[in-house]
């Protein structure tokens, strides 16, 4: 029997299928958890498969790097109003106040912030109506390059002497920054920090009801020899992973007191957002695949415009 490893970060929705309680049908599933994502996927000896960047997999794309059959199931989705933080004392309330502003990022091709940026462009602030730089969120996050060849002088920079972005924030030096994970100690009463936005949730059902979507984030992709030798296997990895992730959700809502009110999000969701919110495969995402698109083009992170069936051939065939 195929055995598939797959590199995926720590979503509970994958404890399902880490414990056993679902199991593959026609394959043997092998789940390791990455604290990061794997950067060498395609040539990895260790993988068969993974969590990866949906805009360095579109990028690939657009340079002709078929080296990974990406797969329209995103393994992360999200808002990302809630991801742009400043301090409790700045005077900065919305997107549109950040135009002529500092902003930190934690890497500029990433496909949150580049989400993100939508966020501001929709408010009227353009890449070149801010002044960026790409860092370290904190002291405990390596030192790596997180331009990635996109930085502009006078425009998109290195965060000053590497310093991490929560400290240049503190420090007055930066007015807000991007980040998709909050910093330890966010959410505390002193910690010094808040969302940009008060009513951050809002303006995500607001945007939801504009786009109708949930940002995708991260994508599941296989090597293409595989798939080509099993071509039956793509699907069957997506719907196991969605098995997994509708068992875990109703396990969610009997066991919802992990904390006060997680209740009330369940609640919330089902309430305020249609039951196929989180469906994967190519048609039910294909107007935000090529709203991404459209972003990472307009952004200058891809040369050319492409399609969603460009993105993902062999889903839009059917395959």
């Amino acid at each position: 029997m195929i055995t598939i490893r797959l590199a995926v970060r720590d979503w509970d929705y994958f404890t399902p299928l880490a414990l056993g309680d679902i199991q593959p049908q026609g394959f043997r599933l092998v789940i390791d958890r990455v604290g990061t994502l794997v950067d060498n996927l395609a040539s990895s000896e260790h993988y068969e498969g993974g969590e990866v960047s949906f805009s360095r997999y579109a990028q690939a794309r657009a340079r002709g790097d078929n080296s990974l059959l990406g797969l329209p199931h995103f393994l992360m989705r999200g808002f990302r109003q809630r991801c742009i933080i400043t301090t409790t004392a700045s005077p900065l309330t919305t997107p549109a106040q950040l135009k002529g502003k500092r902003i930190g990022v934690t890497g500029w091709q990433d496909s949150g912030n580049t989400w993100t940026r939508t966020v501001l462009r929709e408010a009227g602030v353009d890449i070149n109506d801010a002044f960026w730089f790409a860092g370290r969120l904190t002291a405990d996050h390596p030192v790596v390059d997180r331009l990635a060849g996109f930085g502009r002088p006078g425009r998109i920079e290195p965060a000053p002497d590497e310093r991490p972005l929560i400290e240049l924030l503190k420090a007055g030096e930066l007015d807000a920054v991007f980040t998709p994970f909050m910093p330890e100690g966010f959410f505390l009463k002193d910690s010094g920090l808040r969302q940009l936005q008060a009513d951050f949730v809002r303006a995500e059902r607001d945007y939801f009801n504009r786009v109708g979507y949930v940002p995708g984030i991260h994508l599941l992709a296989l090597k293409p020899a595989l798939a080509a030798a099993h071509p039956w296997l793509p699907q069957a990895l997506s719907e196991v992973i969605d098995r997994a992730y509708q068992l875990w959700m109703r396990k969610r809502e009997k066991y919802a007191d992990t904390t006060p009110w997680l209740l009330d999000d369940l609640r919330r969701t089902a309430q305020e957002l249609p039951a196929d919110w989180n469906q994967n495969g190519f048609t039910a995402n294909k107007r935000m695949i090529a709203d991404f698109a459209r972003e990472l083009f307009q952004q200058g992170l891809t040369t050319t415009l492409l399609s969603p069936e460009e993105i993902f051939p062999a889903a839009a065939r059917g395959e």
